[in-house]
């Protein structure tokens, strides 16, 4: 069998009504500097985890990258990647948002080329400890052949309308209806945003992009023509007819929207390298720091033996952390410093950044209700509905100086900011 995996991972934000992946104010801060898929969780690019998770699929022998970020930002990445997966790896620039079915149309003859028997789809906002061989086992043992299997999985009541919503034949998982976000409960069981395709999708997706070629014809409107949902466009109306399957998983899944849930994930794919890399784990030992939990530090970074570090905490390429210092569920990203006897605690410091001796970052987490079963992080919005900032981690744009013994909490921090004094709700532009 010979199968591809195809990442969806979109792009800069230009247009408010185009459908997109990766936005949320919260991250802007953050994705300043990089592309947001190459944004560091638990030490790696936030895509390099899903190519890693392809990378272990014997039978996947080519990952396409598809989004409309300029080639040249993600070049040496790519480059990267292909020495360490030795897999063919490509980036496939997009000349404006497609969606996520009319990216893969658009590509298709390089999708489609070597004759793979199926390729997998992964949106590049989604994370988690991924099943692939599992769900490919699944559908390759299907008695009647897919034309698309979804990754499920299991949300609250609550929550399920936030995201797409299956209805499936318990015997069968078969996929009998498929809502996009739906205005009231439909069901518990919701698209990871994982999906095998069989190569016939191209033909469903290019009747659809046919249609629309005549519809919009009088409006020269080539953006509306071309950009293409796989879940509106494509699940919705094949769902019933015995075309779609869904794989359920009970694994840790989230999507990556908000600097908020970069923190969650960071601390399940710490969690996760336990089983997978123990090596990328810190452990204790003499004339290192304490560590507690689970903890990254990228060899090249320099951390005193009196600090104290965790749980869940990543420590960036050339980072520097002083005397004494306590940090824990935070990131703290390449060339940073933070002086002697520091604390910072929910925080994500960006790059080159410096923090001063004896301040205290803290933000407020937003993670899922663990009394609830199934429960997944919801996006807080900005502001509440009295135009006050919600409570959130506190992040630092690159290249911030805070000031020694000050407090900066439940605070957003822009690029090039020099702190006069302590901050509390704030977003400092």
């Amino acid at each position: 069998m010979m199968l591809k995996a195809v990442i969806l991972i979109g792009g800069p934000q230009k247009d408010m009504l185009i459908p997109r992946l990766f936005t949320g104010t919260r991250f802007r801060p953050l994705s300043l500097d990089v592309p947001k898929p190459l944004f560091p969780v638990a030490g790696l690019p936030m895509v390099q985890h899903h190519i890693e998770a392809c990378a272990a699929v014997p039978d996947i022998r080519e990952i396409l990258l598809l989004g409309y970020f300029p080639a040249q930002q993600l070049q040496q990445f790519v480059a990267d990647m292909i020495a360490q997966y030795k897999i063919r790896i490509r980036y496939l620039q997009e000349y404006h948002a497609l969606g996520t079915a009319g990216g893969i149309y658009h590509f298709r003859d390089q999708i489609k080329s070597g004759n793979p028997d199926a390729f997998f789809v992964l949106n590049g906002d989604v994370c988690g400890d991924f099943p692939l061989q599992e769900m490919l086992d699944f559908h390759t043992g299907l008695a009647m052949p897919s034309l698309i299997t979804i990754m499920g999985t299991e949300a609250t009541r609550q929550q399920s309308t936030m995201y797409g919503c299956i209805v499936e034949d318990k015997e069968t998982h078969q996929i009998l209806h498929y809502v996009e976000k739906p205005s009231t409960f439909v069901s518990p069981l919701i698209n990871c945003g994982v999906y095998i395709c069989s190569p016939d999708i191209f033909k469903r997706v290019g009747e659809i992009f046919n249609s629309r070629q005549d519809f919009y014809s009088s409006t020269d409107d080539g953006e509306a023509t071309e950009s293409i949902q796989l879940e509106q466009d494509i699940l919705m109306p094949i769902a019933g007819t015995g075309q779609a399957y869904v794989y359920t998983t009970d694994r840790w899944w989230s999507q990556i929207k908000t600097a908020g849930s970069a923190i969650y994930a960071n601390r399940h794919y710490l969690q996760l390298y336990h089983r997978t890399h123990p090596s990328r784990l810190t452990e204790n030992g003499p004339n290192k720091p304490k560590i507690v939990g689970d903890v990254y530090i990228h060899p090249s970074a320099s951390v005193d033996p009196s600090a104290v570090l965790g749980p869940n905490v990543s420590v960036g390429k050339n980072a520097v952390i002083g005397a004494g210092v306590r940090i824990r569920e935070s990131i703290v990203l390449g060339n940073s410093t933070i002086q002697e006897h520091s604390c910072v605690l929910y925080t994500v410091v960006g790059w080159n950044s410096t923090v001063g001796a004896w301040t205290r970052l803290e933000g407020t987490p937003c993670d899922p209700n663990p009394n609830k079963p199934f429960a997944k992080m919801d996006n807080v919005p900005l502001f509440n509905t009295e135009g006050k900032l919600n409570p959130s981690i506190t992040i630092l744009g690159c290249n911030v100086t805070v000031p020694s013994e000050v407090i900066v909490l439940n605070s957003i921090v822009l690029p090039y900011k020099d702190l006069p004094h302590s901050y509390k709700n704030e977003i400092i532009l």
